[in-house]
């Protein structure tokens, strides 16, 4: 029996609405320009509505679980996807001042239609593992939020338990060149390692 799984992974998913979440603040003349009219308090709104318009679209979930999801209200989310990017046309040419759930809905669908278009080919991550380059995002999530240059100690301590082409990284890593100064550096010493 076949087991049906998500379009795309919960870190995609985050990935995906933090790209629609700063399309949103590009659309609407970029942050600085928010913090100029003091429009911060709009953030949440369109953080929300691009959370759910990803939901909605990539994971094809209800209203409801959504709404559970994000800890909202239903009538929240059917408000924001059902915003008309009409709306957004008209706040965007200065006809209409207040942005609300609505009109952050119309935002959302036009930076996730602008994303979508711009992203290209979108590789799943079991496609990424018959690819064999499953392991290059692996890697990438257990180095964020690191601070370069890394020491040989520090990246087997990130990267323990993960395995590139069938080799434990600390066998790797005794191959690999210390300090290391980026995460791309990372990606192409164990790739070089590797072979």
């Amino acid at each position: 029996m076949e087991v049906i799984t998500s379009p795309i992974s919960t870190t995609q998913v985050d990935y995906l609405a933090e790209r629609v979440f700063q399309e949103c603040i590009r659309i609407l003349g970029g942050l600085r320009r928010l913090a100029l009219y003091g429009k911060l308090t709009w953030l949440p709104s369109l953080a929300e509505a691009a959370y759910i318009l990803v939901l909605k679209e990539e994971l094809f979930k209800t209203v409801r679980e959504i709404a559970r999801e994000l800890g909202i209200t239903e009538q929240t989310v059917r408000r924001i996807l059902r915003a008309d990017e009409e709306e957004v046309r008209r706040f965007i040419e200065g006809e209409v001042e207040r942005v609300d759930e609505h009109k952050a809905g119309g935002i959302a669908k036009l930076a996730y239609r602008r994303v979508k278009k711009e992203r290209g080919l979108f590789i799943r991550e079991e496609e990424m593992e018959v690819l064999g380059v499953d392991w290059a995002l692996r890697v990438l999530v257990r180095l964020r939020g690191a601070d370069f240059p890394l020491s040989k100690e520090d990246l087997k301590k990130r990267l323990e338990g993960i395995r590139v082409k069938g080799k434990p990284i600390d066998e790797i890593a005794e191959r690999m060149s210390f300090p290391i100064k980026s995460p791309a550096e990372v990606l192409r010493q164990i790739e070089e390692a590797t072979r």
